[in-house]
């Protein structure tokens, strides 16, 4: 494409990840001439490295879970171990097809792609392939990458991360994962399902350490029943090499020793080296500034995923990317409320939230305005059918909106539809009461739920 200062873009995005490829698709809808620049493949650490190939492995591990478990449904089946290079062809099989519909997205909306690692070379404009090109504004999305901490190193071998873990070659026999967080519990429980002995060490007091404590302790208690093993409340001091493995201690002298360490202690910004100081974008510990809009700074720059610090979720790289779309074509921008993005870990059982803890709703409102209400899965013919539990937590100030929605168990995942919906909405207990859900489903836990917290509870004790 010949393009070095005779073209100009109305959108330069550096970055082809959840955030700039959806900045690019609604850019070019909205009538932007959009380029997009990505040094790997478009799709980023979502379809390549992280959300899609993780929740492939942890489908694949309740496979394993349910083929073992069998007979209890009056199933007779036989579980006779993991085929780890079919497993990854399955994986791989699920990434292709969704990369192969995502470059046709990109190319039927006649967006500009460059491949090749691009440098922001001034407040308008992008270096690439030996190539300046030139953009009345340009987006930053460069990502992240897998962390770790001082003294700390990934080698790959032993010590490795997850980008390591997606492509293993076997089930290690024992593994201990620093990190008890998302990334951390969910590689615990695919593992598990793989036949791995598995050890968290968290340093904070509970695994999901983010969630609503009441969901921290379903989960510990479930994964205590799993099998897998965790040690809360203490950080790490160092990792050695053993003969046959690997050997963490903690900083109270407490070891742990496995086959091989993951280190999920979460990702960190892609920013170095790229430019974005030297043309005076305002940056933190690496992080990208920006305001509710997204904007930099500097009037040209925008920023947006796991670059800036917001939550890093894909869903929240693609309404970012879209917030700045909309900008830029002269529509009117809403800034994103993050209490009200959905939040899902899709571990064995399924953490899902939208909203604000009970504790932080006490601290906002005050302890005397704030009311819970736990609904136990146990009352809900489908989970029955199932065989899982848990509970359904609400969270609301007296008598007003609901402000907190926290569900575990298996599929709660796909109950954070209708949760958003009524964080977003402001939606009063009896206003969802109203509501009818589909009988027998687990949707219909979230309805009973709030008949309880609207003072008429059906299949739930006063």
């Amino acid at each position: 494409m010949a393009n070095d200062a005779s073209t100009v873009f109305d959108l330069v995005i550096l970055g082809g990840g959840s955030g700039g490829y959806a900045a690019a698709l609604r850019g070019a809808q909205l009538g932007l001439d959009v380029a997009l620049i990505e040094k790997d493949k478009v799709g980023g650490t979502c379809l390549h490295r992280g959300c899609i190939p993780t929740k492939a492995l942890l489908h694949a591990g309740e496979i394993a879970d349910q083929a073992r478990e069998s007979e209890q449904f009056g199933v007779k089946a036989t579980f006779e171990g993991i085929d780890v290079p079919a497993v990854h062809k399955y994986k791989d099989g699920v990434i292709s097809g969704l990369y192969k519909g995502l470059q046709g997205l990109i190319a039927s909306r006649k967006v500009h792609y460059i491949e090749g690692e691009g440098r922001l070379s001034s407040p308008t404009s992008v270096d690439v392939n030996g190539q300046r090109i030139q953009g009345r504004h340009v987006l930053l999305a460069t990502g992240s990458v897998p962390k770790s901490l001082p003294g700390l190193e990934i080698d790959g071998n032993r010590i490795i991360s997850s980008d390591h873990a997606l492509v293993l070659d076997r089930v290690p026999q024992s593994a201990i994962i620093l990190g008890g967080g998302v990334i951390g519990v969910e590689f615990a429980s695919a593992w598990k399902s793989f036949g791995a002995d598995v050890t968290i060490i968290e340093g904070l007091k509970h695994l999901a350490p983010l969630e609503d404590e009441n969901s921290s302790k379903l989960l510990e208690r479930a994964f205590r029943k799993r099998g897998i093993k965790f040690n809360l409340g203490t950080f790490f001091s160092k990792a050695e090499y053993t003969e046959s493995g690997v050997k963490v201690t903690l900083a109270d002298g407490k070891e742990f020793e496995a086959e091989l360490l993951l280190v999920a202690v979460g990702r960190g910004p892609v920013s170095a080296g790229l430019g974005y100081e030297e043309q005076g974008v305002a940056m933190d510990r690496g992080y990208v500034l920006v305001d509710e809009y997204m904007r930099t700074n500097v009037p040209t720059i925008s920023a947006v995923g796991d670059l800036v610090p917001t939550l890093q979720l894909a869903h929240v790289g693609f309404a970012e990317g879209i917030l700045v779309a909309e900008r830029l074509a002269g529509l009117k921008a809403v800034p994103i409320d993050y209490d009200g993005v959905p939040r899902v870990t899709y571990c064995h059982p399924e953490v899902a939230s939208v909203g604000i803890t009970e504790a932080k709703a006490k601290e906002i409102y005050g302890a005397d305005k704030v009311v819970a209400l736990k609904y136990n899965l146990a009352g809900n013919g489908k989970s029955k059918i199932l065989n899982t539990s848990g509970e359904i937590k609400l969270v609301q100030v007296k008598d007003g909106a609901v402000v907190g929605v926290h569900m575990v168990g298996d599929r709660m995942g796909e109950q954070v539809g209708e949760a958003q919906l009524i964080y977003n909405w402001e939606a009063l207990p009896a206003e969802v009461a109203q509501l009818i859900h589909a009988h027998p489903t687990q949707n219909e836990a979230l309805g009973e739920a709030h008949l309880a917290l609207a003072g008429k509870p059906l299949h739930s004790h006063d």
